[in-house]
């Protein structure tokens, strides 16, 4: 069975007051809309998503990263954009 939230008026935002079972230990969320839902999920840690990239760049490629090459498309020319940058 769902739970009720009450929605209130915050100075010029509506705001919804959470049960307390659905209460977050983090100072910001994210808000999604998935159809005519909304959705509330703790904001991820910044620090935490560069420490994950890191490791993963220190980890390297794989050997079989792009063993067969790159298709790279040939040079195009386009004078307007070449004089846009001069």
């Amino acid at each position: 069975m769902p739970h009720i939230a009450k929605v209130f008026q915050s100075g010029n935002s509506q705001a919804v007051r959470l049960p307390k079972d659905f209460r977050f230990a983090v100072d910001e969320v994210e808000v999604l809309r998935e159809g005519d839902s909304v959705i509330l999920r703790p904001r991820p840690d910044a620090s935490k998503r560069w420490t994950s990239l890191r490791a993963a760049i220190e980890r390297g490629f794989s050997a079989d990263f792009m063993a067969e090459g790159r298709e790279q498309p040939e040079e195009q020319n386009r004078p307007d954009l070449d004089r846009a940058f001069q």
